[in-house]
């Protein structure tokens, strides 16, 4: 690596003649002192300089150890005593301390400690250090859009590696769409294919919604590392928030999306129409995006995953009972109708209602286009459409996907200011 021109930086404790020759910089420290730093090739001449001479065929990196930790006798005959001979009864553990002082402070008095502090002193411009100021300033080496690319690299390089969970995400998501296939198979046009419809396009609003818990995890099990990253100047948290929802969220929603509405689509026998299953594809995975960026918003900041767990679920349950087939929107009390709004699966349900109803006659014996159309069933999916009170322009059907474009904006937004401002130092 070093070869094709990488920086490579590592501690490393006595290695062979064959791997120290190969150092370019040295540094050498004993007790959390700075013995030396500089070209590894001309330690030998800085101790021989101060005393203390290597033997011909001894490894300099076990030599500079002895010098330093003063426990080797060789130490001892090698070194040049300023009084003229070597106390060599002396015990090394008592002469390591004023020994890890005098190599210090000859350290500090040498031309290599002249040269490396007025090449540091180069590369920060000559700048005097600035005082710390109450929030603190983080300088990057890389662009956001490097730190983004390397962020999702390292977070699908995880997901690959840890291939159970989303392998067993798609598992179920194939068994439970073959057996919502089952139940509902070949959904007949009829008043009770009415009934079938709404029900089972409910079920699979709110399975989107709950599938989506899982997207907790994503921010509170890797927080104490982001943090950590964070204040090292790794990343910036743009780039962090950004690189986890191409790499993970993105990917980990629309797939099951698709898998699921493939199966399902076509087991159920829903409207024949291309248009109006990649419709119906578009709409889960809006769902879904929805649901998954209200479990970033309630995740951030966040320490405990089941704390955020049972927000998700009660904040789904309250939404659940505004979709719109518990009960009549149109029946609600005012001063509660206004709940209607905030329901993730009340916009998707609309939407697949719309799309599936829309044009659809539930009594094939009867023309519904004359008078003989019964007063009191519902023949045709405007029929339906209209007692639900859901509009059958276009607009009946787009609005639902701008509503949860709006949701998904807001709640990333929310997240990522979650994020931004969370204490990051103590």
């Amino acid at each position: 690596m070093s070869k094709q021109g990488r920086t490579i930086i590592f501690s490393i404790h006595q290695p062979r003649y064959s791997i120290f020759k190969l150092f370019d910089s040295l540094t050498l420290l004993a007790s959390g002192r700075l013995m030396f730093h500089g070209p590894a090739q001309e330690a030998l001449g800085y101790f021989a300089s101060t005393g203390y001479h290597c033997e011909p065929y001894n490894n300099p990196a076990d030599f500079f150890l002895d010098v330093i930790n003063g426990d080797s006798c060789a130490v001892v005959l090698n070194r040049e005593d300023t009084d003229g001979e070597a106390k060599e009864t002396e015990e090394p553990s008592k002469t390591d301390t004023p020994l890890i002082g005098k190599l210090t402070e000859f350290y500090a008095n040498s031309s290599f400690f002249k040269e490396t502090k007025a090449e540091l002193e180069q590369l920060s411009g000559g700048q005097k250090k600035k005082k710390i100021s109450v929030y603190k300033e983080i300088t990057y080496a890389t662009s956001f859009c490097h730190q983004l690319r390397w962020i999702s690299r390292r977070s699908f390089k995880n997901l690959l590696g840890n291939p159970q969970a989303s392998i067993a995400q798609i598992i179920v998501t194939i068994v439970l769409g073959l057996v919502i296939g089952a139940i509902f198979y070949d959904l007949k046009y009829d008043p009770a294919g009415i009934q079938n419809r709404a029900g089972v396009l409910f079920f699979l609003t709110t399975n989107q919604c709950f599938s989506s818990v899982s997207a907790v995890e994503l921010l509170v099990v890797e927080k104490k590392l982001f943090i950590h990253e964070y204040i090292s100047g790794y990343y910036r948290v743009s780039s962090y928030f950004f690189g986890k929802l191409l790499s993970d969220l993105l990917p980990m929603r629309m797939l099951p999306s698709i898998i699921f509405t493939s199966i399902t689509y076509f087991l159920l026998g829903l409207k024949p129409q291309v248009e109006a299953f990649f419709i119906m594809t578009f709409t889960l995975m809006m769902v879904a995006y929805s649901a998954s960026s209200m479990a970033l918003a309630i995740a951030a900041g966040q320490s405990v995953v089941s704390i955020a767990t049972l927000l998700m679920t009660i904040s789904f349950v309250f939404m659940m009972i505004f979709s719109g087939l518990l009960v009549n929107l149109r029946t609600v009390v005012p001063w509660l109708s206004w709940l209607q709004y905030f329901s993730i699966p009340r916009y998707g349900f609309a939407a697949l209602q719309h799309n599936e109803f829309l044009g659809q006659n539930f009594c094939p014996g009867l023309n519904v286009t004359t008078n003989s159309t019964c007063s009191y069933a519902i023949c045709t999916g405007e029929e339906f459409l209209e007692s639900q009170g859901i509009d059958l322009s276009p607009w009946g059907l787009w609005r639902n996907h701008v509503a949860l474009a709006c949701m998904i904006v807001i709640f990333l937004t929310i997240a990522y200011l979650k994020l931004l401002f969370l204490k990051k130092f103590s």
